[in-house]
């Protein structure tokens, strides 16, 4: 269990990056990163998008950038763009999620945010299958008592950088053992 904590815990920082979006009444910092671009995306450079052909629930959330659109990359408009498309689509529940988050990536100091942008990037260079395997393994780790998370963690605290290695590497050896329900 303590392996899994390994993939857990970058997985956990990396989703706090990976849902961030500011909501309309506080559009994302100027500093703060572009969200991640699907796989599927077109390669080559992305086109610049005009304010102009932006929807008018865009414009809202996106009234910040408003003066400074044209001089924005492309990559960052269209990162915006969808980012705002995005936050339209989502339910006030998932928008006071998306804000906590953000909230808290915008008081993470500037080494921890590039800590979790290596570790996203990492996770996203691993194979699909492993993945999902670290998506499950999380949602296991999310789903135990706050109690058991939080022993997971001081036991993950004390093991020395060798022994977390060990342990990270010994999740791709074998798969974890079951153990009998007590």
């Amino acid at each position: 269990m303590i392996r899994n904590l390994a993939i857990c815990i970058g997985l956990a920082l990396s989703a706090a990056t990976s849902f961030a979006q500011a909501p309309a009444s506080a559009p994302p910092a100027a500093g703060a990163p572009a969200p991640p671009t699907p796989a599927s995306a077109p390669p080559g450079p992305a086109a610049p998008r005009a304010w102009e052909s932006l929807s008018p629930e865009q414009k809202q959330v996106l009234q910040g950038y408003q003066g400074k659109w044209n001089s924005l990359p492309a990559e960052r408009q269209q990162a915006l763009a969808k980012g705002s498309q995005r936050w339209i689509s989502m339910t006030p529940q998932q928008r006071a999620g998306a804000q906590q988050r953000f909230n808290q990536w915008r008081a993470m100091p500037p080494e921890q945010r590039q800590l979790v942008r290596q570790r996203w990037q990492e996770f996203k260079s691993l194979p699909p299958d492993r993945q999902r395997e670290v998506r499950e393994s999380f949602n296991r780790f999310r789903q135990m008592p706050p109690e058991r998370r939080q022993q997971l963690r001081q036991q993950w605290r004390q093991m020395t950088p060798e022994q977390r290695h060990r342990a990270v590497q010994g999740m791709h050896a074998a798969p974890p053992p079951h153990r009998a329900p007590r």
